[in-house]
């Protein structure tokens, strides 16, 4: 217990320590005159931003309307995601199926769905849950038929030879001994998912981080552009380090 907490000690001072190198290059890069503030703003000026932007609240609102996006297009996504990854991985035929139509679809960036969502769903919030949708679904996808894929064949003939109902096959052995790529999916898909709120916002949206963006770049605000990616990235980070920690409870072997 006393290594773990020496070790997790060590792993904190680390981390604050690049982040406090970082900027402090950073400020010395700002101070000899070496940045456009108008290019990259000094921390300083971002710290002011955020605290700016926190006060009036505007910050706050357009974070939560970005997590709320997410959530419903990410939970989407996972129930899809493993649902039909593990029948395709469990199904042979099935996976001849799919296989032509997943490999064609997969790599469209969302972005590039845009004409297509305002079309189907209009405005509205629907296709912007369906461009975050498309960001993380495929990854999951992926990563659970690979997980299903790569189960130990000796475990699967054991489990043949002790006449398993097809449930407990399923249930007690195939989606347990695939949950480390489950979980590797279920992340990267958040990551991606993330990554997709600024495409889903262009679409005509007056609210949200990606709105906060790109308003601000039209105005050349680049300190409110800073403000908003670093907002996405700590939210992101906060809600995969949530992931890793079900994860850990959830795979105790």
């Amino acid at each position: 217990m006393k290594k773990k907490a020496q070790a997790g000690f060590i792993y904190i001072i680390e981390y604050i320590g690049l982040i406090l190198v970082i900027l402090a290059c950073w400020i010395w890069m700002d101070k000899s005159g070496n940045l456009n503030p108008i290019i990259m703003p000094s921390p300083k000026k971002i710290w002011g931003t955020f605290c700016k932007l926190l006060g009036n609240g505007s910050l706050l609102i357009n974070a939560w309307i970005s997590v709320a996006r997410v959530l419903q297009g990410y939970g989407i996504a996972a129930v899809l995601g493993i649902i039909l990854g593990v029948l395709i991985g469990l199904f042979k035929h099935l996976d001849r199926v799919t296989q032509l139509l997943i490999q064609i679809i997969k790599p469209i960036p969302p972005i590039a769905w845009i004409p297509l969502v305002i079309l189907w769903f209009g405005i509205g919030e629907s296709g912007k849950i369906f461009l975050i949708f498309l960001g993380g679904f495929f990854t999951i996808l992926i990563n659970v038929i690979d997980g299903i894929r790569q189960v130990d064949v000796k475990l699967i003939e054991v489990s043949h030879v002790l006449e398993t109902p097809k449930w407990k096959h399923v249930f007690r052995l195939i989606i347990p001994a695939a949950a480390p790529n489950i979980f590797t999916g279920l992340r990267t898909g958040l990551t991606s998912c993330w990554m997709c709120v600024v495409a889903a916002e262009l679409v005509s949206s007056t609210t949200g981080l990606g709105y906060l963006i790109m308003n601000a770049r039209q105005f050349g605000n680049t300190d409110t552009v800073i403000v908003g990616m670093l907002m996405i990235g700590i939210i992101g980070k906060l809600m995969d380090s949530l992931l890793r920690l079900i994860e850990n409870r959830v795979i105790r072997w």
